[in-house]
């Protein structure tokens, strides 16, 4: 038996998934501090994925137990990072910050273009190639992830804690409505 669900749009799921992640971060454990230093992290390493070939999830895990904060809140930041599209959108942005802040030419070795096929077979002298000449873009995205990350920290500070408080006086109105409400059962 085959069950009929309903086939949303592109935007409309990638503005599902927003929703989906966002509750997800406002009713994670560990406290405001613990979870918006979590989330800052995994928002701020996402800007180097693309420049760094996916080499910074090796560091992801460390660099969160190491600034104590927490896990699942940093992999909400990197989901919500990568829905996004920043890291994309930064590139040329980021590439030209990189020669502001670095104005040489960095040319390493000799080129060969990129290819995963030689990737596969062990040559990793493309990927190599790839992150030397993109050190322009991978200081522009280390700057855009340092200031994305210690922006998002606030704004997930404020947004936890004022979820936290509007639960709670939503939780105390309630229990004082069933104080105030006579038990039939003993009537």
């Amino acid at each position: 038996m085959k069950i009929n669900q309903k086939k949303y749009n592109f935007f409309t799921r990638i503005g599902r998934a927003f929703k989906l992640n966002y509750v997800k971060l406002l009713r994670s454990s560990g406290g405001a501090k613990k979870v918006s230093l979590g989330f800052a992290i995994g928002f701020g390493l996402e800007m180097l994925v693309i420049s760094t070939a996916s080499l910074i999830y090796i560091f992801f895990i460390p660099v969160v137990r190491l600034a104590k904060g927490s896990l699942p809140a940093s992999v909400i930041g990197n989901v919500i990072g990568k829905l996004t599209f920043l890291p994309i959108i930064l590139l040329p942005f980021a590439r030209k910050i990189g020669k502001l802040v670095l104005p040489m030419k960095v040319k390493v070795g000799h080129h060969t273009p990129f290819s995963f096929q030689s990737l596969m077979h062990g040559d990793f002298r493309s990927l190599l190639t790839l992150l030397h000449g993109g050190v322009h873009v991978l200081i522009g995205m280390t700057f855009f992830g340092i200031v994305l990350g210690v922006a998002s920290y606030f704004v997930v500070h404020y947004l936890y804690e004022t979820e936290k408080n509007r639960r709670l006086t939503k939780r105390r109105t309630k229990h004082s409505l069933q104080k105030n409400v006579p038990n039939k059962n003993f009537v």
